[in-house]
């Protein structure tokens, strides 16, 4: 299936040239002098429509094809094989390690204070609720990127180099956003270069994490949608100071080295099955299982004659 999504050229393409766009255009709105309330909902509602242009690309090239159509559906509803310990992982890590990484801080003689709810994201928004933007920007995004975007990579690479590529590309995409003022990116910038190469390196750390929980839940869009929401209201529900998610980072790093080390079959295998399963690992079973048949058919006088087509289904091309 991953195959048919082949228009890799065309959905990253617009789903870069749409967005840049209008968030270019917010970000010159959003420093003129006389900010009037048509004028805010204006900024607000072009910087939505820019959120919301990948996901518009990638039901374009969905709905051209009744297989992606059947596929996108049945993502969404896979729940059954989907097993309890990535939906926690999926819930609490980011806010497991903003946690822990506020209490090293304190190492470095930063306050308590960090602990504290702030009821307050750190960016302005002028309609719609900062909230709200927090929310709808996992889900806007992640209908896009683990829709189309990560399965029209894969096709060509295998999960790790996916994953680099994506960030790379993602990097680029957010920054017309640091353009725009009073919005989350552009404070990230002013706040200094470490903190603003600190949120590129994360953006590639996160990739990694969030399409090692997509493989191995096969492919499901509600989980990467569930890990990004969680990202987003962990890292704005407390008063965090910068350096602690300097130190939050270097703690997903530790973690997605892990995986990347206990999963190196999962994102260097480029021969992989959809559901993140190594076909390399399936033929060994189809090689077990044919070496079995075998041993039986040698042992037995009444099975010598066993066909060899019976065994053929091991050896189909849809197994290697």
């Amino acid at each position: 299936m991953i195959t048919k999504y082949n228009k890799t050229a065309g959905f990253y393409g617009f789903s870069a040239l749409i967005p840049w766009t209008l968030w270019l255009l917010v970000a010159w709105l959003s420093h003129q002098d006389q900010q009037s309330p048509a004028l805010q909902i204006t900024r607000q509602m072009l910087g939505i429509a820019g959120l919301a242009a990948p996901f518009a690309v990638a039901l374009y090239y969905i709905t051209r094809d009744p297989d992606l159509i059947r596929d996108f559906k049945s993502r969404f509803f896979n729940l059954a094989q989907v097993r309890l310990v990535y939906v926690l992982i999926a819930v609490f890590l980011i806010w497991l390690c903003i946690v822990a990484a506020q209490l090293l801080s304190l190492l470095l003689g930063h306050s308590l204070d960090q602990f504290q709810v702030s009821g307050q994201p750190s960016f302005t928004s002028s309609f719609l609720s900062p909230w709200m933007i927090l929310i709808l920007a996992p889900i806007l995004e992640e209908l896009a990127w683990h829709c189309y975007g990560t399965d029209t990579l894969r096709r060509k690479f295998n999960l790790f180099s996916t994953s680099m590529i994506f960030a790379v590309y993602w990097v680029i995409w957010h920054i017309p956003l640091s353009f725009i003022k009073g919005y989350y990116h552009s404070k990230v910038v002013a706040e200094g270069p470490i903190y603003a190469l600190n949120f590129v390196f994360s953006l590639f750390v996160f990739v990694i994490i969030m399409n090692w929980l997509y493989y191995k839940t096969n492919r499901n869009i509600l989980i990467t949608i569930l890990f990004h929401l969680s990202a987003n209201i962990s890292n704005e529900m407390f008063a965090t100071h910068p350096d602690s998610k300097v130190i939050q980072t270097g703690l997903l790093l530790i973690f997605s080295v892990f995986i990347l080390i206990k999963e190196r079959n999962l994102f260097f295998n480029r021969s992989l099955d959809e559901d993140g399963t190594a076909l390399r690992n399936r033929n060994t079973i189809a090689d077990l299982q044919i070496s079995i048949i075998e041993r039986k058919t040698a042992a037995s006088p009444d099975t010598r004659s066993f066909p060899a087509k019976s065994v053929g289904f091991l050896q189909d091309p849809e197994w290697k």
